[in-house]
């Protein structure tokens, strides 16, 4: 399956798609300096959200796909260095409503949970 969406998502911010399927996606986000919070190491949280966020687009995986809300969840720091692995899966499909569960481990230990909101509408949002 090849990915249709969000392609022109910075890989270096946003993670790398590595396992796609219909309603299933994987992001890998390795964590770097750029994504730092403080000198201590933290990885801001945003950078996370925004891998999860292109994780359940994937897993909808429509051109026009747009995110409509999300609850969200931090469960554990994220340090730099650390490599996230997001899985995100379609739990339900009503018309153009997605609702996607995502979940982000670093070597199995979750550190983040979310349920993100999809809308796929029938053109691209800014037409």
């Amino acid at each position: 399956m090849q990915l249709q969406t969000h392609l022109a998502i910075d890989e270096s911010l946003s993670g790398r798609v590595v396992h796609l399927r219909e309603g299933y996606a994987q992001v890998v986000l390795p964590t770097h300096r750029a994504m730092l919070a403080d000198r201590r190491g933290l990885i801001h949280g945003g950078f996370l959200f925004g891998a999860a966020d292109y994780a359940a687009m994937a897993a909808v995986n429509d051109p026009n796909v747009v995110l409509g809300a999300a609850e969200i969840r931090f469960l554990a720091p994220v340090r730099k260095g650390d490599t996230v692995i997001f899985e995100a899966e379609v739990q339900s499909r009503k018309g153009k409503k997605r609702i996607v569960k995502v979940q982000g481990k670093i070597e199995g230990k979750k550190v983040f949970q979310g349920n993100f909101t999809a809308f796929v509408p029938d053109r691209h949002i800014l037409e």
